[in-house]
C-alpha cells in the first residue's frame, strides 16, 4: 500500500511546476488560476476532496488511486455538462451531501469494493463538476479552466492521502474516525449557514 500511496502523492506533486505560470497578463494562466483557486476557495469542496484521499487510503490497495481518479474524472464530465447547459439539480446539496457522507464513511470505516466506492465517489463528483463548471468565468478557456480545477483537486485528493497513509503508517484509525466525524459535523453545519 505504501508504494501505490508514494506513487500518487508523486505524480500529484509532479504537476507543481504548472503554477510557476502564475504570471497575471498571460491570459492561459488566469483561466488555469481561475480553475485551480476555485475548489480551494470553499470549505465544502476542501472538505469532500481531502475525505476522498483518506478514504482511499483506509481501503488499501488500488483504491488509493482508484477511488480519486474516479472522482476527478468525474467532476470534468459534471464541469462539461455545465457548461453545455444541462441543467444537473440540487447542486449544492449534493456538495454538502457529499461532505456528511464521505464523513460518516471515514466515521464508520465503511469498506466496500472499490468499484462500489468509486461510483459513489463518482455520483458526488457530478455535483462539484457541476458547480464548477456553471462558476467559470465568461472569459475563461475552458480547458484551462477545467486543468486548473482538476489539478486542484487532484492535489486535494493527495493530501488526504498522504494524511491517511501517515494515519496507517501509525496504525491508528482512531484518528481517520475522528477527522470523519469533524468532516460529517462540519458539512451538517455548512448546510444550515
Amino acid at each position: 500500500m505504501r508504494q501505490y500511496t508514494l506513487k500518487f502523492v508523486l505524480a500529484m506533486m509532479a504537476t507543481l511546476p504548472a503554477l510557476a505560470f502564475a504570471h497575471p497578463e498571460h491570459e492561459h494562466t488566469n483561466s488555469f488560476l481561475s480553475g485551480f483557486s476555485h475548489p480551494l476557495g470553499g470549505l465544502d469542496h476542501l472538505l469532500a476532496m481531502v475525505a476522498v484521499g483518506i478514504w482511499a487510503v483506509s481501503l488499501g490497495g488500488r483504491a488509493v488511486w482508484t477511488v480519486p481518479t474516479a472522482f476527478v474524472a468525474t467532476m470534468l464530465i459534471g464541469g462539461g455538462l455545465a457548461v453545455a447547459g444541462v441543467q444537473l439539480p440540487f447542486i449544492e446539496q449534493g456538495i454538502l451531501l457529499s461532505v456528511v457522507f464521505m464523513g460518516i464513511m471515514l466515521l464508520a470505516s465503511v469498506r466496500m469494493s472499490i468499484s462500489s466506492c468509486a461510483a459513489i465517489v463518482a455520483a458526488f463528483a457530478l455535483f462539484h463538476g457541476a458547480a464548477h463548471g456553471l462558476e467559470m468565468p465568461l472569459n475563461a478557456n475552458g480547458i484551462q479552466y477545467a486543468a486548473g480545477f482538476a489539478i486542484a483537486t487532484a492535489l486535494l485528493h493527495a493530501t488526504g492521502v498522504a494524511f491517511g497513509a501517515v494515519v496507517a503508517s501509525i496504525q491508528a484509525p482512531i484518528i481517520n474516525r475522528i477527522a470523519g466525524s469533524l468532516i460529517a459535523l462540519a458539512g451538517a453545519f455548512l448546510a444550515f449557514v
